[in-house]
């Protein structure tokens, strides 16, 4: 393998990038740190290689290690871990070298390095939320977020106008969603508003380069612009005698895009082109009172647009945010947002309640926005060298989580404790039913190793294999133990199925007929609660089916009320029902038909089974027998268009005391001993008996069909309110 030469565009780079980084870290060298540095770079430099975008890796890092320096504060330990893990990463060089001749700090930060660049080389979707908790566990170390950040600052100012369009705009991508949002955290303000402007020059030069011409004027040009806005205000707040701070800044090209798409509005149209704020230094008594001063001082010298006034004063937002907005229009007819607060404002509002972020409208995450509040505290704390106090802060934020590969590089993420099961039933519930084992990180596993975050799993199956009982203690997610109790009841659910074939079998070559009813209370007598179980020991051998057609047969009677105390609805099979005989009027005079024509059968229709009371009529079929109708009867319509010459008058007579069969349908919910209740209520009625009854039951609920005998329409609608007043039933209507 060569080694990787420097061109003669690079090496004047080289020395210059090496003198400037120097001079800024000398302080904080130690004596042969150079030496050691130099001899690495000479034994082992042909085990580098220039990066997809042809670039030297010592250039790359050195300009890191300059950005770090310049931007940060110069850490002589983060730098030495940036230049030495590509060595290490290559093999080149051994960790235990680098903790022996750079300390076990460094070794540190280069094992986090490394974990982050085997993550994308998983080649994994950078752009999800669960990649971003992966990164941030497996860089360890907040110090290596930090490198990551740099680094990635350093490689977008060396990308400018690469002929690789494709890999700057992924490149832009990952700055835009990754990058910034976490420097913003971190309080690294210059450093996130120079990647969002360079992510978004790379993603869409054309707007980038309309929007800088459209603002016409260079960064020291806005700044005397501000410079002078801000001057004759300075002299009349001091004119009041008020104590206060006041900054200006102009908007990034990035945000004045941002506004752009939020407004909908062209550049021309964004008022807040500028941002001025002035902070006031007084007692929390006085701070309304204050605020409000310096509105009327601002406003009485540059004209206010009263539609962007914002007042989180009057009423604070519901984070906590407090500050007066105004938009003023100030000199050469630019409008320049204003924001007055106090200093305690101005601090719940940078890193309280309403977290500088998340004014912004980044998304919080709970603990990690606490965790990273507190990690931008000890940034602006230590003057001489914050990054020193960060040396002992590991990034345990997601420690609740694990985060797991597909060997296809797909990121999944499981509660901690998680088994190879669990991520089996996250892929997909047939993955997951007919899981056998796995292969992780290219060892085999078993069902209850635990997995753990940057894990490449894959996952075995065989059709063979079925959930078993015991599969609830391994799974731990909830999914997959919902998943697991529905595969084990549907697998009950087959074995109860051959359990009632084999029964049926043995009851039909004993030639016994099976009253469902009978059964009903065998299976109660031995102790079952529900026939699943019943059947499913059957299947299993656990129960002999000789001693249940002896319990069978022991039993002399059909089941009576005690028994059916024990019967659910889906339990319970219809009986035959009794069939409706036909009338003659000569017998029967409850029914005027026609002109008290005599002598005439007539039949009730079973479309509608009209009962006394109804409204009815009488249509003569083409057997020559009247069937009588209910005048709502759901054929009615069709009879009266098509055969109005075959329809005859027909009423009731006034008498009653013959029952007629009404259908009721009946919803609820299927519980042990609705039938009982059900058929309680109708046995008490004295005028009431019960014919049949039809029960269907599915997934716990429940739709019956009960034929009543009834007088009349009165006795009927009694029954059906005493019906929907028993436990369990839903509805009860009665059927067309």
């Amino acid at each position: 393998m060569e080694t990787i030469e420097f061109t003669s565009a690079e090496r004047p780079e080289l020395l210059s990038l090496a003198r400037r980084t120097m001079q800024l870290m000398a302080p904080v060298l130690l004596p042969g740190d150079v030496h050691r540095m130099h001899a690495a770079l000479r034994a082992h430099a042909a085990a580098l290689h220039r990066d997809r975008f042809g670039l030297h890796p010592v250039l790359r890092h050195l300009n890191t290690a300059l950005l770090l320096a310049e931007r940060l504060s110069p850490d002589r330990n983060m730098v030495a871990a940036l230049m030495l893990y590509d060595y290490v990463r290559a093999g080149a060089l051994q960790r235990d070298i680098v903790a022996q001749e750079w300390g076990n700090d460094v070794a540190h930060m280069v094992d986090g390095l490394l974990n982050v660049a085997s993550l994308y080389s998983r080649h994994a979707t950078v752009e999800t939320d669960n990649f971003r908790k992966l990164l941030l566990t497996f860089a360890d170390d907040i110090r290596v977020i930090i490198l990551m950040i740099v680094d990635r600052l350093a490689l977008m100012q060396a990308i400018n106008h690469h002929p690789d369009e494709e890999s700057v705009r992924q490149v832009a991508a990952e700055a835009s969603y990754l990058y910034a949002p976490l420097a913003h955290r971190l309080g690294l303000y210059s450093i996130k508003g120079e990647l969002e402007d360079l992510a978004f020059k790379y993603s869409n030069r054309e707007m980038f380069t309309r929007i800088a011409r459209k603002l016409n004027q260079t960064k020291d040009h806005r700044e005397k612009y501000i410079a002078d806005f801000i001057e004759p205000v300075r002299r009349r707040l001091e004119a009041e005698g008020l104590n206060f701070e006041i900054k200006g800044r102009t908007k990034s090209i990035s945000s004045i895009w941002n506004k752009m798409k939020k407004q909908k509005n062209d550049i021309d149209d964004i008022y807040d082109l500028f941002a001025i704020r002035i902070i006031l230094d007084v007692p929390p008594e006085h701070e309304k009172s204050q605020c409000w001063l310096v509105y009327s001082i601002v406003t009485d010298m540059y004209r206010p647009n009263p539609a962007r006034m914002k007042d989180w004063i009057s009423i604070p937002k519901s984070n906590g945010y407090e500050s007066l907005h105004i938009t003023v229009y100030g000199p050469e007819e630019r409008w320049v947002e204003v924001q007055i607060r106090t200093r305690r404002m101005d601090l719940v509002a940078e890193k309280g309640l309403a977290a500088h972020w998340r004014y912004k409208g980044i998304k919080s995450e709970g603990g990690l926005d606490a965790w990273m509040n507190n990690v931008r505290d000890i940034l602006e704390a230590g003057a001489d060298g914050p990054l020193e106090l960060m040396k002992n802060m590991r990034m345990d934020v997601y420690d609740k989580e694990v985060f797991v590969f597909t060997p296809k590089g797909d990121l999944y993420k499981l509660p901690m404790g998680a088994t190879l099961l669990d991520f089996a039933f996250s892929i997909h519930s047939s993955v997951g039913t007919h899981c056998n084992g796995g292969r992780v990180n290219g060892k085999n596993q078993r069902l209850t190793y635990r997995l753990r975050s940057g894990d490449t799993v894959e996952i075995f199956t065989s059709q063979a294999q079925t959930p078993k009982p015991d599969w609830l203690n391994i799974a731990v997610t909830s999914k997959a133990r919902n998943k697991i109790r529905v595969a084990l009841k549907e697998i009950a659910g087959k074995r109860a199925e051959l359990g009632k074939e084999t029964l049926q079998r043995r009851f039909k070559n004993r030639k016994i007929d099976i009253d469902d009813a009978l059964l009903s209370r065998t299976i109660a007598k031995m102790g079952y609660k529900n026939v699943t179980d019943f059947y499913t020991d059957i299947a299993e051998q656990k129960l002999d089916v000789n001693s249940v057609t002896d319990a069978y047969t022991a039993l002399d009677k059909p089941a009576d009320d005690t028994a059916l105390n024990h019967v659910s609805a889906s339990e319970f099979v219809m009986q035959d029902p009794m069939a409706d005989s036909e009338h003659n009027s000569q017998d029967n005079d409850i029914l005027v038909i026609g002109n008290n024509i005599k002598g005439i059968n007539y039949r009730m229709a079973r479309c509608c089974n009209p009962i006394f009371g109804d409204d009815v009529f009488g249509f003569v079929s083409s057997e020559g027998v009247i069937k009588i109708h209910r005048c709502d009867c759901p054929n009615a319509e069709n009879i009266r268009r098509n055969y109005p010459y075959r329809l005859i008058r027909t009423r009731w007579s006034g008498k009653t005391g013959t029952q007629f069969a009404a259908t009721l349908r009946i919803l609820g919910h299927d519980d042990l001993g609705i039938v009982t209740n059900l058929t309680s209520i109708i046995n008490k009625e004295k005028n009431a008996t019960l014919r049949s009854i039809s029960i269907d039951s599915n997934d716990g609920l429940f739709q019956g069909f009960v034929v009543v005998g009834v007088n009349d329409t009165s006795m009927l609608n009694q029954l059906i309110k005493k019906l929907k007043t028993v436990k369990g039933v839903k509805d009860v209507q009665r059927s067309k």
